[in-house]
């Protein structure tokens, strides 16, 4: 693990996708079929459309991607032990997701998530917009800058300085292009339990 930041967090905050839950998103695989230009994410392309047919079927494809991926949803490895763990210490914790509400639902359905609170897309203007965590801090009673969020794309890491939180990147063979823009660096979900004043026993 890598840090800037080596303080205590008081509470751990996440992403979903490929982060907490693999839903073996085919992330370009989508972009192709719906018809995403580089440089911009699906939400926002498909939020600019003017064709309102062609925004509405991108958007429907969209919910089947994410459905398909949430009826296939397992644990990232260490992920379901870590929030046992988070709980037992009653240290806050908190899902922010570009994912939909109802994909989210049946993720949750699926894998039991057992954290204080999820945002999806429809509860929050999408990351990178600091929105979502802004609100997750305050539901939860904990500044921004005693919280660490935690993700596997760029995204999450400009959220989480947008936010003014520590941007934890958990590594993978994908995303070694987005480290020089982490506070943190991970390679497995327990390096953060001493982020959070928590043993590996």
């Amino acid at each position: 693990m890598t840090t800037a930041t080596p303080q205590r967090f008081a509470a751990v905050l996440f992403d979903l996708d490929g982060t907490l839950a693999d839903t073996r998103l085919d992330f370009t695989a989508i972009r192709a079929e719906v018809g995403v230009p580089e440089g911009i994410g699906v939400l926002e392309y498909l939020d600019r459309l003017e064709d309102a047919a062609r925004a509405e079927q991108g958007r429907q494809r969209l919910h089947e991607f994410e459905m398909r991926g949430a009826d296939a949803a397992e644990w990232i490895d260490g992920a379901e032990s870590l929030l046992q763990r988070l709980a037992r210490a009653r240290v806050p914790t908190g899902i922010l997701t570009r994912n939909s509400r109802t994909a989210v639902a049946r993720t949750g359905e699926i894998l039991d998530l057992a954290v204080d609170c999820i945002l999806t897309r429809e509860d929050c203007a999408p990351k990178p917009d600091p929105e979502g965590l802004l609100m997750l801090s305050r539901r939860l009673s904990v500044p921004p800058e005693a919280c660490v969020y935690v993700g596997d794309f760029v995204y999450d890491l400009q959220a989480a300085r947008n936010a003014g939180m520590a941007a934890c990147l958990l590594r993978n063979p994908g995303n070694q292009r987005f480290v020089d823009q982490a506070d943190l660096v991970i390679d497995r979900l327990d390096e953060l339990l001493p982020l959070a004043g928590l043993d590996h026993s």
